[in-house]
């Protein structure tokens, strides 16, 4: 199996989803972790510059959650409801506040690849091609790569 050192990000042509993933130098649990522990949540969360506010959080199957992120005295709010918590995967919508109808369902899954690796895949399906499309030009390529860089940076000074 080959390792994914940088963030991959697809576009399904067929569907409108996109697919990442990331190979991580942390355990599943470790990486299940920092997906559920808001503390731990919000200091990896988002492009570089931001600060998160987590407003609710309840990281069990049918629970919901909402964070407010701060960029340049800007605040940005994000919720929605976890569907599925599981150890192996997390199933939630995903919502930003300025587009409310803009509604995603994401999976989250949490590959055991050994030696204490972990490749974390997502999917997110949306509404319409156009509402794909305006998510990957929206800048989340950045705020991707920012977040599981620092979320690197945790792993590997023993935080998470």
């Amino acid at each position: 199996m080959n390792k994914i050192t940088e963030t991959v990000i697809e576009a399904d042509p067929k569907v409108p989803v996109i697919r990442t993933a990331r190979d991580f130098a942390a355990t599943p649990e470790q990486l299940f972790r920092a997906h559920t522990d808001p503390a731990l949540f919000a200091q990896w969360v988002g492009p570089d510059g931001t600060s998160t506010r987590i407003e609710r959080w309840d990281a069990s199957t049918g629970g919901s959650w909402r964070y407010v992120s701060v960029h340049e005295g800007t605040e940005y709010g994000f919720h929605g409801c976890f569907h599925e918590v599981r150890p192996d995967r997390i199933v939630q919508t995903f919502t930003f506040d300025g587009d409310p109808d803009g509604v995603a369902l994401e999976t989250m899954w949490f590959e055991d690849l050994g030696d204490g690796r972990t490749r974390l895949r997502t999917q997110s399906l949306v509404d319409s091609f156009e509402s794909r499309d305006a998510w990957l030009r929206s800048g989340m390529e950045v705020g991707v790569n920012d977040g599981y860089a620092k979320l690197e940076r945790l792993i590997a000074d023993g935080a998470v």
